[in-house]
């Protein structure tokens, strides 16, 4: 099933460094865009459009406080990439899971 026209899923709002720095800077504490935008050598208006994006695909929730408006990170979406993520650990621990039974088979 494909998204809706104009929304964004998770994975594509992680996929930028700039949107996870955002991310890393949400999940300190809640930033107005101007603080936000200060971390970045782009231009406001751009990370206007990372923040966007962001709130489309509901990892970012935005809020009017007297004249600016205040960004926090909403958690919940990052489960569907826990969710993802979990099910491909498997894979990765059997690959460990043999290597250390390689490595401590070899004689010395």
């Amino acid at each position: 099933m494909t998204e809706p026209a104009g929304k964004h899923d998770v994975f594509q709002a992680i996929a930028d460094p700039t949107r996870r720095e955002i991310l890393r800077l949400l999940a300190e504490k809640d930033r107005p865009i101007s603080e936000i935008a200060s971390y970045f050598p782009i231009s406001r208006t751009a990370v206007t459009k990372h923040l966007h994006l962001l709130s489309e695909s509901k990892l970012v929730e935005g809020r009017k406080e007297g004249r600016q408006k205040m960004y926090h990170l909403n958690t919940e979406p990052l489960m569907e990439l826990k969710e993802w993520l979990h099910y491909y650990e498997r894979f990765w621990n059997n690959k460990l899971t043999r290597l250390q039974f390689i490595v401590e088979q070899e004689p010395e």
